[in-house]
């Protein structure tokens, strides 16, 4: 028998990172609720804080001692193990929300008279601290819409004037709630022709909607893969979170910034993830199973006029290209157009029984909101129009429940318009 088994990210999920002879043998480990850990001594104290404010590189099989829970916390450090399992990722920092994970590395490595590339559409507020915020600090700030990837964006590029500035691409893939997907590997190609010995641009990766499951950005090129561990991550609508994934080279910057601004994830936050994902896999099985038959419905019902849904890209196209070599699922997130317009789609909103009407997702529960109101409320409304995010438009977020239920909810609304 061979003695070298590799254990798949489903089966580590419940102990990875952990050593219960640490916790009184704890089969869990315990919420670490202090907010300083005591040294041995005047020598080990002075060892962890070179290693800490990078004073010194890290010994052969030496670790970062516990200093302050603001740097570190032993339910923060298993959490991180644990999530670079699913992306492959050498290191992860975990953050108080996904905003908090998002920003600080935007904040990290861009400066002002960089330039931040980054794709349409993308969550609001992401959208609104790239156009509200990073302008107020003299970053330049230049957008492109799925389908440009190639030689149109080398073209949009070079007519912005500012190519030699390009730092980072950001994207959302796929995006929200469109569902429009992004050809991670062109856009490395394009970061790749504009880096140089001095600097090299960056790829940042939006991966909430697909969870670290059924996309894994980093194999495609990305330097980041973050997420809001609100959703399929924590799955349960009852923690905030955020994560972000790399290499040990970026993020040992992420985490000097964190430790900064203060924006790390709680002891009891870090517990409650470890939890969720115990269950991640199954449950992101379940619900993608049950869009899938959800979407089959909505396809053939005469009051929708389109479902925006990864199962749905037509075959022999591009885009379908893309979604056979980045996913390994249609995912749990659809959009439907209700035929009419607001009034219609606010209709069958308000006649749903089973399905809730909030602004996440990944949960266990179904979820519908209206994105043109809702969750890009605060994006240009001639940008929405563009991007197809109307007044009919409905998203759902596909849950756990049987799925003959969710689909005879959906149907007795859309009776009601």
């Amino acid at each position: 028998m061979n003695n070298d088994h590799k254990f798949s990210p489903e089966s580590l999920m419940m102990s990875y990172g952990y050593k219960p002879a640490l916790s009184e043998g704890a089969i869990k480990s315990p919420i670490f609720l202090t907010s300083t850990f005591v040294f041995k001594n005047a020598e080990e104290g002075k060892a962890f804080f070179e290693l800490a404010y990078g004073l010194r590189e890290k010994g052969k099989n030496e670790e970062l001692g516990l200093i302050y829970s603001r740097i570190n916390n032993p339910d923060l450090e298993i959490l991180e193990n644990r999530l670079t399992l699913w992306d492959e990722a050498e290191e992860c920092a975990v953050f108080e929300s996904g905003m908090s994970a998002i920003t600080t590395v935007l904040l990290e490595f861009l400066k002002p008279g960089d330039l931040l590339l980054y794709s349409t559409p993308l969550y609001g507020g992401t959208d609104h601290f790239i156009h509200h915020f990073l302008s107020k600090i003299g970053v330049n700030t230049l957008a492109f819409k799925p389908g440009q990837e190639q030689d149109e964006l080398k073209s949009i590029l070079e007519a912005s004037g500012m190519a030699d500035k390009l730092a980072m691409i950001y994207i959302e893939t796929p995006a929200n709630p469109t569902n429009a997907v992004i050809d991670i590997s062109a856009c490395k190609a394009i970061a790749e022709k504009y880096s140089t010995s001095e600097k090299k641009v960056l790829i940042a990766v939006d991966n909430t909607y697909m969870g670290p499951l059924w996309q894994q950005p980093l194999k495609l090129g990305a330097d980041f893969s973050l997420y809001s561990a609100t959703k399929y991550i924590g799955g349960h609508s009852d923690v905030i979170a955020g994560a972000c994934c790399g290499s040990f080279e970026v993020i040992k910057r992420v985490k000097t910034l964190r430790t900064f601004l203060g924006n790390m994830a709680s002891p009891h936050t870090g517990w409650l993830l470890m939890r969720s994902l115990e269950t991640l896999k199954i449950r992101m099985e379940q619900q993608a199973f049950n869009a899938a038959k959800v979407a089959e419905f909505l396809n053939k019902h005469p009051k929708i006029e389109k479902v925006y849904y990864l199962g749905n890209i037509p075959k022999g196209t591009r885009e379908y290209e893309v979604f056979q070599k980045q996913y390994s699922s249609a995912g749990a997130m659809l959009s439907f157009d209700v035929r009419g317009g607001e009034k219609e789609a606010f209709t069958f909103i308000n006649s749903l029984k089973l399905i809730k009407l909030a602004v996440s997702l990944g949960g266990t529960e179904s979820l519908v909101e209206h994105p043109y109101t809702m969750t890009h409320a605060g994006v240009d409304p001639h940008h929405k129009q563009e991007m197809s995010v109307t007044e009919k438009m409905v998203r759902l977020s596909t849950g756990v429940e049987n799925y003959r239920d969710i689909i005879w909810d959906i149907e007795q609304a859309l009776e009601k318009v």
